[in-house]
């Protein structure tokens, strides 16, 4: 069963925020020459990499709520030129919707269990992805979603 990473998503307010910084990450990438990854710097690795690369996926919590996630490729650990030990999560540079679940502020990352990862919302809500995503929080709030 996969093993899953959960993470705050700092400086954004919405998956539209976070959709158009990853886009302007991918075209600064090939603008220099590299490979189309998205690459999530941390500052430590996960202890279960292995389990994280057998499906596993980044989900983001946004204003409070998991909102979305990207499918996690690799976890490349590395050190920095400081000499600290840093990983790179690579991920798949698309973001899926997920079911809307409200999640409290934490720092780094933590672990998410494939049990405890909401579903991805075309299979709860079909059509509810061309929502906008004010009116699917709406919705969400008062238990419709």
């Amino acid at each position: 069963m996969a093993l899953h990473l959960i993470k705050l998503c700092v400086g954004c307010d919405s998956v539209e925020d976070l959709d158009q910084w990853l886009r302007a990450r991918l075209k600064q990438r090939k603008r220099r020459g590299l490979s189309r990854e998205h690459l999530h710097r941390t500052r430590m690795a996960p202890r279960r990499a292995d389990e994280l690369r057998e499906g596993g996926s980044l989900y983001w919590v946004i204003r409070g709520q998991i909102l979305c996630r990207q499918r996690l490729l690799d976890v490349r650990p590395f050190v920095d030129k400081a000499g600290v030990g840093r990983c790179y999560l690579v991920l798949e540079p698309k973001l899926v919707l997920v079911e809307p679940r409200p999640w409290r502020a934490f720092q780094g990352w933590r672990y998410l269990t494939a049990l405890e990862a909401p579903r991805d919302l075309d299979r709860v809500a079909p059509g509810a992805k061309n929502m906008p995503e004010t009116l699917r929080r709406e919705l969400q709030e008062l238990g419709l979603l």
